[in-house]
């Protein structure tokens, strides 16, 4: 792999192949990442996700998994949305939340992305602490990603705060 790194910036504005969504399980757009992703991409996105619950995820995306749509309006060929899951101090779900990095990579494979840029998945509404997600999140790429397939893998933060948990994470 080329680059691993952290960047302060808009997920939105990205200039890579493919962008990760944190998305909820309905797949149809809601807050934070996943509503600005939607509200900038535009209508095509929701539509192709609307017939992908209406084939292959009835139920919703579970957490953990990922799934590629187009990218619409947004400077990206692709959208992988990946649902992490939410965090609680009464069950141990970290497997779930590398699982999202991890098969968010394997969908970028899969469809010949080059570079790839996730946001923090469930640091937002689905409340996991910052430093163990940035430190779950790090170590799942790193272990996932083939060095071959890709030339930069980018997490691409919101706030400082976020953007120093995952700098501190990176060396």
């Amino acid at each position: 792999m080329g680059v691993l790194t952290a960047v302060h910036g808009d997920i939105t504005e990205q200039r890579v192949d493919a962008v990760v969504n944190a998305a909820n399980s309905s797949l149809l757009g809601g807050g934070g990442v996943d509503g600005a992703i939607h509200r900038r991409g535009g209508k095509s996105i929701v539509e192709e996700c609307r017939e992908l619950r209406a084939s292959a995820y009835p139920d919703g995306l579970p957490a953990g998994r990922a799934v590629a749509t187009t990218a619409g309006l947004l400077p990206v060929r692709w959208v992988i949305h990946t649902v992490g899951p939410v965090w609680t101090r009464a069950e141990d779900r970290s497997a779930q939340l590398a699982s999202c990095y991890r098969e968010s990579l394997a969908v970028a494979r899969e469809l010949g992305a080059r570079t790839v840029a996730f946001p923090a998945v469930s640091t937002g509404a689905y409340g996991w602490p910052l430093d163990d997600a940035a430190r779950i999140a790090v170590a799942a790429v790193q272990e996932a990603v083939d060095k071959r397939a890709f030339d930069e893998v980018r997490f691409v933060l919101f706030d400082i705060r976020a953007h120093e948990a995952f700098a501190r994470h990176l060396g």
